[in-house]
């Protein structure tokens, strides 16, 4: 018998398959002068392009080192482009979808238990933040700070002595949905402090006077999204009026000079800074949570990826904040500290002059609130693989990664009031 489904049915049907990238590549080009950054601008007008590093067009620049992704059908284009105009590029990545799949080169060691060695969804997240709280009642506890516009909850675990007002970190993962060593970052955080607490020395004297504050996975939406319907989104799920395209920013809707960097008012683009600032339930979830904890959080962590830096503010203005040696001391032997491991070399400085000019993010936000140590961690790696971090990379990126944020926690221990 044959099934006859309606037409809307089958557009709906159709329409949340999971995107494909087969054969889409990923460019990196070097433009020489400001004439050759331009022709990359107007190849992004005519083009689709998925701007990777930096993460828009108009923070292209001379002498800055620019990957972007290309659909199969307008790659012949761009390269025929490049050659024409004599620009220094190579393709990073041939075929975008192989590299998506060959990203899951761990096999599970014992099925049914949490591997920090892969990349988790959300459900195994939750499960793992429960799991947690079981394991380590003494020094774990969830707390629900608020939920996403598509009602999936906000989770922090507080990490350290139960009922003690002390000093506090707050570290978050996850917040742009593609970054996902992120957020194992996050795990792998958790895991080892419960893990070597009485057994490592700096661990031990850490959770003894000090408080951790978790949220594993800050755009959790966008997360799901990014597991189940395409790996490449970046922002949220929200609705935004009068447009078709979903999703803010939520690194560009903080109140930390919202509007004043040009090109994130197009609910289209991936840096879309929302309708107005906190305009996101994440990102309101988040400020609220911050703002009542102010006199015990002492500094704010946050994790992204790609491209081995260490920032800490402003991104909003070439403006130095007041105690930028004290920053810059910190974030130059944090990335030392991290080189030991396994010789990664991080770069380290204020957003705006290291990476790009940013307004509305989370860092700024919360140095201007009053928390005087705030970093940005650009985990690896440089490009080959970008987003898509094979798993068999997980672990050194969270062994080295962990050297440097004990570092940063010592010292925030050591040296704030």
């Amino acid at each position: 018998m044959m099934l006859i489904l309606p037409m809307g049915l089958i557009a709906t049907t159709l329409a949340i398959a999971p995107v494909r990238f087969d054969r889409e590549k990923v460019f990196r080009v070097k433009p020489q002068d400001e004439k050759q950054a331009d022709i990359i601008k107007d190849l992004a007008k005519t083009n689709e392009l998925d701007f990777w590093y930096p993460g828009a067009t108009h923070h292209v620049a001379a002498n800055m080192t620019v990957d972007f992704r290309v659909r199969e059908k307008e790659s012949q284009a761009i390269q025929s482009a490049l050659d024409q105009n004599k620009m220094h590029y190579e393709i990073l990545i041939h075929d975008l979808q192989e590299e998506i799949e060959k990203q899951f080169d761990v096999k599970e060691d014992i099925p049914g238990r949490h591997s920090y060695a892969k990349y988790n969804n959300w459900e195994k997240i939750v499960a793992w933040t429960e799991k947690m709280m079981d394991k380590h009642p003494e020094m774990v506890s969830r707390i629900k700070i608020g939920s996403t516009v598509e009602d999936n909850p906000l989770y922090v675990l507080k990490i350290g002595k139960k009922n003690e007002r002390r000093k506090a970190i707050f570290m978050d993962c996850g917040i742009h949905a593609r970054e996902w060593v992120s957020p194992a970052f996050c795990q792998w955080f958790v895991y080892q402090a419960t893990k070597t607490y009485g057994r490592n020395k700096i661990m031990t004297k850490l959770l003894d006077r000090m408080n951790f504050y978790i949220l594993p996975v800050f755009n959790v939406d966008g997360y799901i999204w990014s597991w189940t319907k395409n790996r490449m989104w970046r922002k949220n799920r929200s609705k935004n009026q009068n447009s078709k395209c979903i999703g803010t920013d939520l690194n560009r809707n903080f109140n930390a000079s919202w509007d004043s960097i040009p090109n994130t008012n197009d609910p289209c683009a991936d840096n879309y800074r929302g309708s107005a600032p906190e305009s996101e339930k994440e990102t309101k979830a988040f400020t609220d949570f911050i703002r009542s904890h102010l006199n015990e959080i002492k500094a704010y962590i946050t994790f992204h990826s790609y491209s081995q830096m260490l920032l800490f503010p402003y991104g909003y203005t070439s403006k130095l904040p007041p105690n930028h040696e004290d920053l810059a001391k910190v974030a130059k032997i944090g990335t030392d500290v991290l080189s030991t491991r396994y010789e990664t070399r991080y770069i380290y400085g204020p957003i705006e002059s290291t990476i790009y000019p940013t307004s509305g993010s989370s860092l700024d936000w919360a140095y201007d609130l009053g928390i005087k140590h705030t970093f940005a961690f650009e985990l690896r790696d440089k490009g080959k693989f970008g987003f898509l971090l094979p798993e068999s990379r997980i672990k050194p990126t969270c062994r080295e990664t962990m050297l440097a944020v004990k570092f940063i926690s010592k010292y925030i221990l050591k040296h704030t009031p």
